[in-house]
């Protein structure tokens, strides 16, 4: 009977102990309810993650590209293509350019000085080369040819003679440099310095020699004035064509310039003193003069 009886109560009692100590409060059940409900789900992932996914398949730009074969840049012909032969030249060959011949006065003289140079050495006969500055090679070896001299030699064109204001003729030196040229060719012939250009109170002084074909012909100390410190260079080119028209005195260009008849016999014939007066200084006196030239500054008639 006792056991019966207390039935009821272990059963009221297992149902007491099934209920929780705290019961979760309506608003907890909701929170509960929504979480499950709200469960992540599974998106696929945009190309522009940087991340990528361990479960997905991996993507072909993450794969390695394989080598480029170098290129190359050589020209292969192509296996088909046939060279063509080269046509015959037609016509007839072009004659040979004749020899050189040595019948005037300039090739006969360059004949003579290659000659002179292959049997004595443009170098004074030890292998060196000549040193202008203090050599006299071929200095009185051989004359020059009759046609040469007479080129030379040749009278002198009254019209090209000029007339300084105190009277004293000359041949302008571009003249000399003509002759020069007629007689032996351009760059046949040249001045070698023989010193230093020296500069002294308003003048200037250098020694050239005179070379032609390789020879040595004459030498001669050129001089010319300056009046400031700006025209040394100037004066240093007219001191140069100075000792040219002393040196070109060897070969007898212009030789009638230092005869005393001549000199007299042209101032009677082409020149004439005039009285003239002075622009700035306003001061009078006599001066030589072409008869066919005129009076130029700083002069005019008084």
């Amino acid at each position: 009977m006792a056991s019966h009886a207390m039935y009821p109560i272990r059963a009221a009692s297992r149902r007491i102990s099934l209920v929780p100590r705290n019961p979760p409060l309506p608003t907890q059940c909701a929170a509960r309810r929504l979480v499950t409900a709200s469960k992540a789900k599974a998106y696929p992932q945009s190309s522009s993650s940087t991340t990528p996914s361990t479960s997905a398949t991996p993507s072909t730009a993450s794969k390695t590209p394989p080598p480029i074969p170098p290129r190359s840049y050589a020209r292969t012909a192509p296996a088909t293509a046939a060279r063509k032969p080269i046509p015959a030249v037609s016509g007839e060959p072009l004659p040979d350019a004749p020899p050189a011949t040595t019948t005037g006065p300039v090739a006969r003289d360059a004949a003579a000085a290659m000659s002179n140079s292959n049997n004595n050495g443009n170098d004074n006969g030890n292998g060196a080369p000549i040193d202008w500055a203090n050599s006299y090679h071929g200095l009185g070896t051989s004359s020059f040819s009759p046609e040469t001299s007479t080129v030379l030699q040749a009278r002198l064109d009254p019209d090209d003679i000029e007339v300084k204001p105190d009277g004293i003729i000359y041949l302008p030196e571009i003249k000399y440099r003509r002759i020069l040229n007629a007689a032996f060719g351009p760059g046949a012939w040249g001045l070698a310095p023989r010193g230093e250009l020296m500069v002294q109170d308003r003048l200037v002084t250098r020694e050239y020699a005179l070379v032609v074909h390789g020879r040595f012909v004459a030498q001669a100390r050129g001089e010319q004035q300056y009046f400031s410190e700006d025209g040394v260079s100037t004066a240093a080119e007219g001191c140069k064509s100075n000792a040219l028209m002393r040196c070109c005195k060897d070969l007898g260009i212009a030789s009638e310039l230092w005869d005393p008849r001549f000199i007299r016999k042209f101032m009677k014939e082409h020149a004439v003193q005039q009285w003239v007066e002075h622009v700035t200084t306003k001061k009078k006196k006599q001066i030589w003069l072409r008869k066919d030239d005129e009076v130029r500054y700083p002069f005019k008639k008084s």
